[in-house]
């Protein structure tokens, strides 16, 4: 988890994501780098819009949880409850995401 994070600074702070920079972090914050893990990140985050995943990965999250905490309404049984079906739907799909995300920074 160290590993991702070093790469989340390092692109916060505009720095480019390479092997050099995720090293000196690791080792400022302490961590003994492994050269293998960090080969692996950097090449699993070629290409990869590190602000776009963010954002898909982020918003749906809240949304979900808020849903939820809302009191049901008395009427309108058949619609809410096909709205919480599609809602539920959309969970599963922003899980997958959540999952796929996980595997792309180990």
């Amino acid at each position: 988890m160290e590993y991702v994070y070093a790469a989340l600074l390092l692109h916060a702070a505009g720095k480019e994501i390479n092997e050099e920079n995720l090293k000196a972090v690791l080792e400022a914050a302490g961590v003994t780098p492994d050269e293998a893990r960090i080969k692996a990140l950097v090449a699993a985050l070629e290409g990869v819009n590190i602000d776009e995943v963010i954002e898909k990965a982020a918003m749906p999250v809240a949304a979900p949880v808020a849903v939820a905490a809302a009191p049901a309404p008395a009427e309108g049984g058949a619609e809410q409850a096909q709205e919480e079906e599609e809602e539920e739907e959309e969970e599963v799909s922003e899980e997958e995401a959540l999952a796929g995300l996980g595997a792309l920074f180990g």
